[in-house]
């Protein structure tokens, strides 16, 4: 693959490893049994980020976090604000927060592919 098109791959790359990291937080750390039993018996240090982690979820933080970079990301139509409402997302729909994740990951994608367009559109144009 050519540097253009890495170039071009690479937030939906890194979208990807954010999904993949929250995924790993739901169902290695989240969701597990034995780090739940370890959690509830004093555990570790980082049980504690385990907590905060849950907590999250609970109150809807990352749900809430997904639409205000959502509503940034419609508000200013640049690639970095797109990329972090898609980012925040897919991390707020792998971990409960189902419906703003799901609107989050499909403004931020689809504004991310509009920005891309739009900068590949400019770049072709003969000078």
């Amino acid at each position: 693959m050519s540097a253009r098109g890495w170039k071009k791959a690479l937030p939906w790359l890194a979208l990807l490893a954010v999904a993949l990291l929250a995924a790993w937080l739901r169902y290695g750390l989240v969701e597990s049994s034995v780090v739940g039993q370890q959690c509830s018996a004093g555990g570790p240090w980082w049980c504690r980020w385990r907590q905060w982690l849950v907590l999250g979820f609970l109150h809807d933080v990352y749900g809430i976090a997904a639409l205000a970079a959502t509503a940034l990301a419609l508000l200013h139509r640049l690639a970095w604000t797109a990329w972090l409402a898609a980012a925040l997302g897919a991390f707020a729909l792998w971990l409960y927060c189902v419906e703003s994740g799901a609107l989050a990951l499909l403004v931020g994608g689809l504004c991310l592919w509009r920005v891309a367009r739009k900068n590949e559109d400019v770049s072709t144009t003969p000078a």
